[in-house]
């Protein structure tokens, strides 16, 4: 399904950051959603490589897509958690657990970005998920881990002034 306007609106980067071009699943059973990225040479990171078609060739750059992980776990606490960013709730990765580059993303075909919430624990009013990643591409998987992320609730100190 195409991006829900709704998400980008709430999600605390703007438009151009956030990336993926849809959702593909959003499964509440097993805690899994599901998004594709489109792989161009004008993604951030990646138009600003000094590729070598041997050497260096330009492809989707590592650190994009740990920044994806962080765009993914939005759309988890978004669609699966209910969290939102309107109301209050911020989230940030903690820990990056075992994470694994396989290959190289490639310039052309999309990416499959899936992030599967393996637990979920509130501990005194913070929300502190572990998820498993696992990015492919052509069936390849690209990059795999698993992150620790803590969401808080700020409430802003006019909303709770009552009149």
């Amino acid at each position: 399904m195409p991006l829900d306007p709704a998400f980008v609106a709430d999600c605390p980067y703007l438009p151009n950051a956030v990336l993926i071009e849809d959702i593909v699943s959003i499964d509440p059973e097993t805690s899994t959603i599901v998004a594709r990225l489109p792989t161009h040479e004008e993604l951030p990171l990646t138009r600003d490589q000094r590729a070598h078609p041997e050497r260096h060739p330009r492809h989707v750059a590592g650190g994009l897509m740990v920044h994806l992980t962080g765009i993914l776990g939005f759309a988890h606490a978004y669609y699966l958690l209910e969290l939102r960013h309107q109301d209050g709730w911020i989230g940030y990765g903690t820990h990056i657990h075992e994470g694994r580059f396989r290959k190289m993303g490639k310039i052309g075909p999309p990416m499959l970005l899936s992030c599967q919430a393996l637990t979920v624990r509130r501990i005194r009013g913070v929300i502190v998920p572990r998820y498993r990643f696992r990015f492919t591409q052509d069936g390849d998987s690209i990059y795999e881990a698993e992150h620790s992320a803590i969401f808080t609730q700020v409430v802003s100190a006019s909303a709770s002034v009552t009149s």
